[in-house]
């Protein structure tokens, strides 16, 4: 993808659209049914914080409150140069969405099985972005089939790897 854009334009799309955090449970214990989008609201240190990759989002999840969208169990560390106006680690942060988004989560939030998780926290346009899920918890066999086709699709790759070699 890289090699098709200008000279230079690889390492700004790296730095506008780089991923700060991301969730690596949330893909292996939910299937992701839908993505969204939202911006963060976020104070300067924390913002600080997130650019040194200082924080994790495994156990984080969102709900709809009062028609709003809140972010818990998000630990963004306290910025390493803050003084006394250094932000509280772990608080409930709010998310911002349009209104016909907030009411489509809130749908989809309601229905039983299903929860909101974020799975990563990125850079775009100078601003730091969530991109949310509404996700479906996995059953235990589910993962196993997960992990079988994981190791088929390994063993073909190795095959297919070993006859190229071989020419």
């Amino acid at each position: 993808m890289t090699d098709l854009l200008p000279e230079g334009a690889a390492f700004w799309l790296l730095l506008f659209v780089a991923d700060l955090l991301t969730n690596s449970k949330a893909r292996r214990d939910y299937h992701v049914l839908e993505t969204y989008e939202a911006g963060l609201v976020l104070r300067g240190t924390e913002v600080k914080s997130l650019r040194a990759g200082r924080g994790q989002i495994a156990d984080a999840f969102a709900r709809v409150e009062n028609e709003e969208v809140w972010l818990h169990n998000v630990h963004i560390d306290e910025y390493s140069h803050g003084n006394i106006m250094n932000h509280v680690p772990k608080v409930p942060r709010k998310l911002l969405l349009n209104r016909s988004e907030i009411r489509k989560l809130a749908a989809k939030a309601s229905v039983k099985g299903n929860t909101l998780i974020p799975l990563s926290f990125y850079w775009k346009n100078g601003r730091v972005k969530v991109l949310l899920a509404v996700c479906h918890g996995k059953l235990e066999f589910d993962k196993r089939e997960d992990i079988k086709k994981r190791e088929a699709d390994r063993d073909i790759r190795r095959a297919t790897a070993r006859g190229h070699k071989g020419h």
